[in-house]
């Protein structure tokens, strides 16, 4: 059996206009903590970023931060981390967070954001990983992307061939689950979660 030992959450550095977005953050901490899944996000302590790895912290979970060393000031470097790695640049940074999870969560955020779940979507195109990804669609955040993405596809930029697939949620509670059943074989151990 497969388990879900760690997650990596791609999400802003700041909190967005919708107090729901920093809801959903600290609700998907709480969860992560509870279902002993080790987070591994960008390593900084404002916006959405903090508020997932703080909840994560503070509910007795595990954290990994990782973080380019010119990011250290500007992103407030989470020095309560277990594992705090400091990296040269983005492209390390990306390369250990996808090293480091079992599969991925985008939260909403900017351009960075959308750059990191883009490169996840590409690399899982040319066959590069299976780990699944999920959208958590607050406020409908991610639905412009999937348009854009259907609209690549209707126009044969996406060929049916080398389709890319991800999974996508309203739901904070259900994700967990919703990127279990993504895997074959995978258990799903928190009994709250067995008949979802």
């Amino acid at each position: 059996m497969k388990t879900l030992k760690s997650i990596c959450v791609y999400c802003g550095s700041n909190a967005g206009s919708q107090p729901l977005f920093e809801k959903a953050a600290i609700q998907l901490g709480e969860l992560l903590a509870r279902e002993g899944i080790r987070l591994v996000y960008g390593g900084g302590s404002i916006g959405l970023m903090g508020a997932v790895a703080k909840t994560v912290l503070e509910n007795g979970g595990e954290v990994t931060g990782v973080i380019p060393k010119f990011l250290m000031e500007r992103e407030v470097m989470l020095e309560d981390a277990h594992e705090l790695i400091v990296t040269q640049d983005m492209h390390e940074r990306k390369r250990t967070m996808f090293e480091k999870a079992d599969a991925f969560i985008a939260l909403p955020g900017g351009i960075g954001t959308l750059e990191e779940l883009v490169e996840m979507l590409t690399w899982a195109q040319l066959g590069r990983h299976d780990k699944p990804m999920l959208l958590l669609n607050l406020d409908q955040f991610w639905t412009p992307l999937v348009e854009l993405l259907d609209h690549m596809r209707s126009l044969g930029f996406i060929r049916p061939d080398s389709d890319i697939t991800y999974e996508i949620t309203e739901d904070v509670a259900q994700s967990v689950h919703i990127l279990c059943k993504a895997i074959e074989g995978c258990k799903v151990e928190h009994p709250d979660l067995k008949d979802m």
